[in-house]
């Protein structure tokens, strides 16, 4: 590994030089294998025999450097994509997510429950921060992702006659609620920010508030839920419905 190698990888560890090279990192042996399994480029691939301990500590952002790191080119369509108009199927629409974890983690659920696509607004954290990488635990490798702009996307799923949801605390019992499963039409949930929840703009594009009820259901403890935690358990809601 050249002292340019070194420098460039070490260097993807900030958002500035990712975004100035399109590329980023993924590490361990099972992300690099789905990685190179995957539609993504692959740029270079390093393992800690042939590199050694030291470089691969100086190019890694783990506490604990794994065996084998690879340098992968970001997709174009992930900034570079006009979703509009959508097909029908079930769609996150994630509302200034700003934390690596929760992103990382949604994206594993989408996967998980098999979400067509996840769009996030611009102020949503990065796809490509190693925090949320390791995150996803390969999702990132097979959930469609894009950056657009939110509210108009959800403007679109109505006038296509599609369906937005999003979680109130005034909204009806989801688990009474007749939902669109977008087996006929789009079907968005919005995930809202972590502390402030749905954005007034995109807030008056939903076409159906949802609650999700505590238990019991007049003491309901804490204030809110984690904001991948109801995004679990509003998609495990909506594919229960799926026939």
């Amino acid at each position: 590994m050249t002292a340019a190698e070194l420098k460039t990888v070490a260097s993807l560890g900030k958002k500035k030089f990712r975004d100035e090279t399109g590329l980023f990192v993924v590490e361990g042996e099972k992300m690099v294998s789905e990685a190179l399994d995957s539609g993504f480029e692959v740029v270079s691939v390093f393992r800690i025999e042939d590199i050694g301990q030291k470089n691969m500590e100086r190019i890694s952002s783990l506490a604990s450097p794994s065996p084998v790191l690879a340098v992968l080119k970001q997709p174009e369509s992930v900034k570079n994509h006009k979703p509009f108009p959508l097909d029908k199927g079930l769609y996150l629409a994630l509302d200034s997510i700003r934390d690596p974890g929760n992103l990382g983690t949604i994206l594993r659920i989408a996967d998980w429950f098999g979400i067509d696509a996840v769009f996030a607004s611009e102020d949503t954290v990065e796809l490509f921060n190693p925090k949320v990488v390791q995150a996803t635990m390969g999702a990132i490798f097979r959930v469609p992702f894009h950056y657009c702009d939110i509210p108009f996307l959800c403007k679109s799923v109505v006038s296509e006659g599609g369906s937005v949801y999003g979680t109130f605390l005034d909204g009806d019992n989801m688990y009474g609620k007749d939902l669109n499963i977008g087996t006929e039409s789009p079907s968005v949930i919005v995930i809202g920010n972590e502390s402030n929840g749905i954005s007034k703009g995109v807030a008056s594009f939903v076409t159906d508030r949802l609650f999700i009820p505590p238990y019991p259901a007049d003491d309901p403890g804490s204030e809110s839920l984690n904001a991948a935690v109801a995004t679990a358990i509003t998609v495990a809601e909506f594919r229960r419905r799926t026939k």
